[in-house]
């Protein structure tokens, strides 16, 4: 018999400008991490030394994300030494599926407590990030041609006839959205000041967002991805275009209407969250704020890569016994303008219930930590507005998708 989890509080960091001039860019991730966990700890009253294990999705695990960065982090807050941490890797969707393992944890009864989240310095990134996906494996890429994301993006948006109009509108929407989530304080809940090694506090602000950006200024930033996807590859001897066209010859021409402006933002930080079984809260006088419904991954085509997270959902509605309409709140990551269009589009979801405060188009999207800050998102709105409930959905690299459905208590 299964139990049920708590989402006992949840802490995360601004997001700095993924490039050297960013705020955050002199922090050390494992820091970043560390400070979260710190923060964590005070804000929760957990007894750190009670922590069955501490969960940490990162997309990158070379250089400064190396070496199992969840349990450095452990060590880099202070915590207890037989605190453990384990680092996974779904693409986009590993801080979400991180909270859902230490959901599995909990729910079969092996663990009690335990905290998930995850977190990316994506301008600190090596070499060795931005590797091909197939990771030079030919007899893959014969099966499938893998592209990069952009293009798969471009490609939904072709397929689904998604102009440079309405991915441009909805990237504007974004702006406005956040804008007004952070002039409101949206996000004052879950939001922690990062400090460097004098203590003096570096951010405390998300620095991505830009307020004021209207479709007509968007209109005029060039595509991303045209000349990559024009671009002739060897040994196959075709471009990344004509890679989907093999594919999908009912598109034609690529129409490459993303470009910076309505694509998610390169940027740094870190978001964990406490999980706990009811019997271990109650009886250690912690105070729950949500309980986790249900959780699902699934696959889908992986040249096209990113339509699987209305599959993802609808799965996990399915889970939890629930319609589309019984969700309140929905966060859809905005990897690409393109990606909750088609998801809003093919379950018929009502817009003004999706990325209500704006997302990863304005505020950025830092690849391990996104999915663990969308859940503080998702839970501090439907607290501010008397909500109930909450569905987080994220596409994945490799062509999967990400959904958890949580419930406000």
């Amino acid at each position: 018999m299964t139990r049920e989890v708590w989402i006992i509080d949840g802490a995360r960091t601004p997001r700095g400008k993924g490039k050297p001039t960013g705020a955050l860019h002199e922090i050390h991730p494992q820091e970043l991490l560390a400070q979260v966990l710190g923060a964590l700890a005070e804000r929760s009253g957990i007894d750190t030394s009670a922590v069955d294990d501490v969960v940490m999705g990162n997309g990158d695990h070379n250089g400064d994300h190396a070496n199992d960065i969840a349990r450095m982090a452990v060590l880099a807050a202070g915590w207890p030494i037989d605190v453990p941490g384990v680092t996974l890797n779904r693409f986009c969707g590993s801080g979400q599926q991180a909270v859902m393992f230490a959901a599995m944890g909990i729910a079969a009864g092996w663990q009690d407590l335990v905290v998930a989240g995850g977190v990316e310095s994506m301008s600190r990134y090596g070499t060795g990030f931005g590797n091909p996906l197939d990771a030079g494996n030919r007899r893959l890429r014969e099966r499938y041609p893998l592209v990069p994301q952009g293009i798969s993006a471009d490609l939904i948006a072709t397929l689904e006839k998604f102009d440079r109009a309405a991915v441009d509108a909805f990237a504007a929407r974004s702006q406005d959205r956040a804008a007004k989530a952070i002039a409101d304080n949206r996000f004052s809940g879950s939001l922690i000041p990062v400090v460097g090694a004098d203590g003096e506090i570096v951010l405390d602000h998300d620095e991505h967002p830009r307020p004021g950006t209207t479709a007509d200024s968007l209109a005029g930033l060039p595509p991303s991805f045209a000349r990559a996807g024009a671009k002739v590859r060897e040994p196959e001897g075709l471009s990344y275009d004509q890679m989907c066209a093999k594919v999908y010859p009912e598109a034609g021409e690529i129409d490459h209407v993303h470009h910076a402006g309505n694509s998610s933002g390169v940027v740094d930080g870190a978001g964990a969250l406490v999980l706990s079984s009811p019997e271990y809260a109650k009886a250690h006088g912690l105070k729950p704020r949500a309980r986790i419904l249900a959780g699902t991954v699934a696959g889908a085509e992986p040249v096209i890569m990113l339509t699987a997270p209305g599959p993802a959902s609808r799965k996990c509605l399915a889970k939890a016994g629930m319609a589309i309409a019984d969700i309140d709140l929905w966060e859809i990551n905005e990897a690409f303008a393109a990606v909750p269009l088609k998801v809003i589009r093919d379950l018929g979801i009502d817009e003004d219930r999706v990325n209500v405060n704006g997302g990863a188009i304005a505020l950025g999207h830092p690849i391990g930590a996104t999915g663990a800050m969308l859940f503080q998102t998702v839970l501090d709105e439907l607290e501010h507005s008397d909500k109930t409930t909450g569905l987080v959905t994220m596409c994945t690299g490799g062509g999967m998708g990400t959904a958890t459905i949580i419930e406000r208590i």
